[in-house]
């Protein structure tokens, strides 16, 4: 294993990036890679130092492009293989690196390897590269995750006469891992695209590589097995500068599992993190999030959690309670319509019915809690949603630059675009857009690039460990990040209404403290409590001097 990695991802902002959605360079109606790296002069400004870019494959595009259908090159929409290149280049002339999907768990039903594998006779290597029955009773019990769009997870191929499996939809049959020509494969295109100077794999519905019976088909140990020989293969190859980044949609200790020692992935999605955050200030209560943290286990020193708040999918509630996916459901999408298979489909800004100042107190506790934090393109504008718009693409909306035509993402007719642009009032693109925002010293955009700079300065955030304090007034969630000499007190109130708490911090008496955002001198601390007022939804960042 390469012992001098830079563990970059530790310190990385990173920015969710779907090239579709962002700027369209050729006025066809759908954003490509030429329009994305006329926008990286945008990003750079906004402080973000990582892009992770959705598929970019060809594909069906039935379910977004994790449909794959050719592993080794750039769907025509988007550009060309020589577009990729430019752009990752022109990320890191700028100090950005570039992660892209690994998309391995299944492919599109258009792919030709399962065109081959149709074709090809029973029990041969070809056939199966996917996995097949000829019934449907297999596995029996196996969560199905699509519940809203599929009633199996087997479907019938009356060419094969026989059944073949898939964790999501009935276009997306999954890959034998069990074949070892399947595991080369993997490697194979695994090495073509960090040819081009990729630096990071997001590795896209990861515990479901192989299926067992008897077993919920997840986090079997063979899955595990695999992973360590990639990452093997990466650190080698590859000097331990490339990053692998788990979606597992698990508990705490299952998702930690996808680390190993160190020797799986580097980073992995706090999933059960995310939907707490919403919950506590619902509640203006801070238990949900302690319990939480209480339940992630220690991880390996060259690993990372990655923390997020929205993303391309539904705010997924699988890892709450079903008690509190009612309450989720009933607070934050009392419309049925803005509910899809366990989850929420909505943006950030949406869910905070607009509150610039619930908008900012979320990312405080993302850019403060322990992990990476991960921004979905458009929050850092507070973008609306539409969720009269099919699947998830109320969330997947052109990226809004200023209040022309089709938001500046295109010159298309309006009628030609991918998808509709926001307009309704409250998030319409004429007022929430970055033209607009740019140009205001106190808007949202601006108050973004200034967490992201202030994130940056402290090592803290990105590295430090995690004290938590726990006052006797629960609406308060407070915490100190600490790393090497360098304490940060991180007080938020959950409540809408001004609170007041006392701390203990008599283990930090004589020290001053310093409000980040603002610069201003607080109160030194001594051995007795200290007080402290906040406002509705306030917070402090106090470094501790």
């Amino acid at each position: 294993m390469a012992t001098k990695a830079s563990h970059w991802y530790k310190d990385a902002i990173i920015y969710e990036l779907p090239i579709k959605s962002f700027y369209d360079s050729n006025g066809d109606g759908i954003g490509d890679f030429k329009g994305a790296i006329q926008k990286l002069d945008y990003l750079e400004r906004l402080g973000v130092t990582a892009l992770w870019i959705l598929p970019f494959n060809p594909s069906p595009l039935r379910d977004d492009g994790y449909d794959v259908a050719d592993y080794y090159s750039v769907n025509p929409i988007y550009g060309n293989i020589d577009d990729f290149k430019a752009f990752v280049a022109e990320a890191h002339r700028r100090n950005m690196r570039v992660i892209i999907e690994l998309v391995i768990n299944h492919t599109s039903d258009q792919h030709e390897w399962f065109q081959r594998a149709k074709k090809a006779p029973e029990g041969s290597s070809h056939r199966n590269f996917y996995v097949w029955s000829p019934s449907n009773d297999k596995y029996q019990g196996v969560r199905i995750i699509f519940q809203d769009f599929e009633p199996s997870n087997w479907t019938w191929d009356p060419d094969v006469e026989q059944y073949f499996w898939h964790r999501f939809y009935h276009h997306q049959p999954d890959l034998n891992f069990d074949n070892p020509e399947v595991q080369t494969e993997i490697f194979n295109v695994l090495d073509y695209w960090a040819q081009f100077g990729v630096d990071g794999f997001r590795l896209d519905a990861i515990p479901y590589l192989f299926e067992r019976e008897g077993t919920s088909c997840e986090n079997v140990p063979e899955t595990h097995e695999f992973l360590k020989k990639v990452r093997a293969h990466v650190d080698e190859k590859y000097k331990g500068e490339i990053l692998f980044l788990a979606e597992a949609n698990m508990w705490p200790k299952d998702a930690a599992a996808y680390f190993g020692n160190g020797d799986e992935c580097h980073m992995n999605f706090h999933f059960p993190l995310m939907p707490r955050l919403y919950m506590a200030i619902r509640r203006h209560n801070r238990k949900d999030i302690l319990e939480i943290l209480d339940k992630t286990p220690e991880i390996p020193d060259n690993c990372q959690w990655a923390t997020f708040l929205r993303n391309h999918d539904e705010l997924t509630l699988e890892m709450v309670t079903d008690e509190d996916r009612k309450y989720m459901w009933e607070e934050y999408s009392p419309d049925p319509r803005a509910r899809i298979n366990l989850g929420i489909r909505r943006r950030l800004a949406t869910l905070m019915d607009g509150s610039r100042r619930k908008m900012e107190l979320m990312n405080v506790m993302l850019f403060s809690m322990p992990g990476t934090p991960v921004l979905y393109y458009g929050d850092e504008i507070g973008m609306g949603d539409n969720y009269h718009l099919d699947d998830r693409n109320g969330v997947r909306t052109p990226m809004q630059w200023n209040s022309g035509l089709n938001a500046g993402f295109s010159t298309t007719n309006p009628q030609e675009l991918y998808l509709p642009v926001i307009i309704d009032p409250e998030f319409h693109y004429e007022s929430i857009n970055v033209e607009v925002m740019e140009n205001k010293p106190r808007s949202i955009l601006k108050w973004t690039q200034k967490i992201i700079s202030i994130y940056k300065q402290h090592k803290a955030f990105a590295r430090g460990s995690l004290q938590m304090l726990e006052p006797a007034n629960e609406a308060i969630l407070s915490y100190i990040r600490s790393f090497e000499d360098e304490q940060i007190l991180v007080v938020i109130n959950l409540s809408e209404k001004p609170e007041v708490v006392e701390l203990d911090l008599s283990a930090y008496a004589g020290r001053k403290t310093v409000e980040l955002f603002g610069g201003n001198h607080f109160p030194a601390i001594t051995d007795k409590p200290y007080l402290l007022t906040i406002g509705g939804s306030g917070y402090y960042w106090l470094k501790m001097v």
